[in-house]
């Protein structure tokens, strides 16, 4: 791996305007609760790291945490010009992912669309949204409720600059209706070695139809990591806990090894190989990773180099397709 220099490469987000680097910092694990072992200080000390080695953007929400997170990146970000800062409003109802069937008034009201927008803004201590996103999303709601008028206010207010969604884990096609009726200007999506469903549409639909993609999950939750073991142990807070529950830590194993196997590698090269697979898919704009060391940082933003994976790896990974959901396997 080469060593971090203050120059990462950026993408376009879509047709936004915005670049920004390959390799994004993603805020949920700063936050404090679910990704249980955080420490403030160091993590203002990760997040100052990140965007001096050139990166400049960071994803955080509402939710993580009630606000902590945003607070934290608040703090750093305004002290540094140029840092795209995005955030995501989370469901009234607080159900994640949206339950089918549930109506957009319940989720979405534009009331509660703009008074969380608010609440985000003064966490953050900032006047403006680079990227406002909602935390949930059903293409049902395409046409329905009044979400699209509080966004569009929002807007018109300098209250956000862009706006975009998260998909709901593990349904990337329910986000094609969206893309093309050009509501959204970018999407966010789990996208890794083991789920590559949205290469089946939804990847070609936003390079289409010019929607920046934001990839979260890149080593899913850790696995891809090589650091999840059988042996491994989480905090009974910590939501990896429930991921990693039964014979999962087991499973994954097999899954490990042949990866390693099939490209020639070690466990030590497992995160790189990860991360480069998810940039080298062109329609991606930033893959956002939880980093809440200044160890960490600085690993993953020497890969933001501008280089992928050649043809053959990724033809060789592209076999390691694991289709599953661990958040709800039901």
């Amino acid at each position: 791996m080469t060593s971090p220099t203050a120059t990462m490469f950026k993408r376009p987000l879509g047709k936004t305007g915005l670049q920004v680097a390959e390799i994004g910092y993603g805020a949920w694990g700063i936050g404090g609760a679910q990704w249980i072992g955080a420490d403030d200080a160091e993590s203002t000390r990760a997040l100052e790291r990140y965007l001096a080695l050139g990166g400049n953007f960071i994803d955080t929400a509402l939710a993580y945490a009630e606000g902590h997170s945003e607070q934290l990146v608040g703090e750093v970000a305004r002290r540094t010009p140029g840092t795209i800062v995005a955030t995501k409003i989370p469901p009234k109802n607080r159900v994640w992912p949206a339950e089918k069937g549930s109506r957009v008034q319940d989720v979405f009201p534009g009331d509660y669309v703009i008074a969380s927008t608010e609440t985000s803004l003064k966490n953050l201590g900032m006047d403006s949204l680079d990227v406002q996103q909602f935390h949930v999303w059903d293409d049902a709601w395409l046409g329905e409720g009044d979400w699209q008028d509080a966004v569009a206010q929002l807007k018109q207010g300098g209250k956000i600059r862009h706006f975009g969604i998260s998909i709901n884990d593990h349904q990337p096609d329910n986000a094609i209706r969206a893309i093309e009726a050009g509501v959204v200007e970018t999407v966010q999506v789990i996208y890794n070695v083991f789920d590559q469903t949205p290469r089946d549409r939804l990847l070609d639909a936003c390079r289409m139809h010019g929607v920046g993609v934001i990839v979260r999950v890149a080593l899913d939750e850790g696995s891809l990591s090589g650091h999840i073991t059988p042996e491994t142990t989480f905090d009974a807070e910590d939501f990896r806990g429930v991921y990693f529950g039964g014979n999962r830590k087991t499973e994954l194993q097999t899954h490990l090894r042949a990866i390693e196997s099939d490209l020639g590698i070690g466990t030590d090269q497992l995160p790189e190989t990860a991360l480069r697979f998810t940039l080298s898919h062109p329609a991606v704009s930033t893959v956002i990773v939880g980093m809440r060391s200044v160890r960490n940082v600085e690993r993953n933003a020497a890969l933001a180099d501008g280089r992928g994976l050649s043809e053959a790896q990724l033809q060789k990974l592209y076999a390691h397709r694991w289709d599953r959901n661990w958040y709800n396997p039901a």
